[in-house]
């Protein structure tokens, strides 16, 4: 699943090529967003903003019109000139947005809803979302509260609970609890304050620095691109995520993982480097 990184360079992209265009051409083959469409109109509108919270894109219309959509596992938005192919099959198109230079195009989007502002707060899915990782007036302190105000939850359940803080996914919910020094199976109960403020940091690093302006727009759903270490080279991008057996970056030692949560979502982790301190199932 796309992480928040990942939706960000994507709204940061398409904001780049549609943003304050009007549109020309809308379709799309999901019938609640046709049935807007046919009833209140989406060519002539203007694409004031797009933007990300967490896993989450809004494209906003004028006449205060907004388009949710969830990439889910498989989702993505590109982008084309006219007449340019496109790189998936149209079975597979969702939405397509035309302005008169750029066609935006949605493939195998799960999830799309348009929304009013009144009407998004209200969306079961996007009222509960955490504050983002991404977001420029971010609260590392606000954050760290909301973290331990669920004492229950394993760290890394916890890092993937998107009311807590919106953007981590299974990818950099590993290599933020091995750069904190966390065993991602401890309970949040047993976290010190000084660790619990670590992990929020380097979510928040770790995000960031994936959406610098170096980091480019590619629109990517794979960890090739992703960067954690620091290291030059593209085959070391990443600490521990998809690397069971293979010898820790920092120690040497096998690095080991274990499905976790009732999504059975795979962590990694050093057991030398990464504390194991009331881990609450056998590792």
């Amino acid at each position: 699943m796309p992480e928040g990184d990942t939706i960000f360079r994507a709204a940061r992209r398409l904001q780049r090529a549609i943003g304050d265009q009007a549109v020309t051409r809308f379709e799309t083959v999901l019938p609640k967003l046709a049935r807007v469409d046919f009833d209140s109109g989406i060519v002539g509108r203007v694409v004031e903003k797009i933007e990300a919270h967490g896993k989450w894109m809004l494209m906003h219309f004028s006449g205060d019109l907004i388009l949710l959509t969830h990439m889910l596992m498989s989702g993505s938005w590109h982008i084309y000139r006219p007449g340019e192919p496109w790189k998936l099959s149209a079975h597979s198109m969702r939405i397509a947005i035309s302005t008169e230079k750029i066609l935006a195009v949605a493939f195998n989007v799960q999830t799309a809803e348009f929304h009013t502002e009144s009407t998004l707060g209200r969306q079961r899915g996007f009222s509960t979302l955490g504050p983002s990782l991404l977001a420029d007036d971010f609260d590392e302190a606000a954050a760290v509260g909301r973290l331990t105000s669920r004492p229950e939850l394993e760290v890394g359940v916890a890092l993937l609970t998107q009311s807590i803080v919106s953007g981590v996914g299974n990818v950099f919910k590993s290599e933020v609890c091995f750069a904190s020094g966390v065993h991602p199976f401890r309970q949040v109960r047993s976290l010190s304050n000084d660790e619990a403020v670590r992990l929020i940091a380097k979510a928040k690093e770790y995000l960031q620095a994936n959406v610098t302006g170096t980091s480019g727009d590619r629109i990517v759903t794979y960890t090739g691109f992703r960067r954690t270490t620091h290291r030059s080279d593209p085959s070391a991008g990443l600490w521990v995520y998809h690397r069971r057996g293979q010898p820790c970056r920092k120690c040497g030692t096998a690095i080991e993982s274990y499905k976790q949560g009732l999504d059975a979502r795979t962590s990694f982790w050093c057991p030398m480097c990464q504390n194991k301190a009331a881990v609450s199932v056998a590792s």
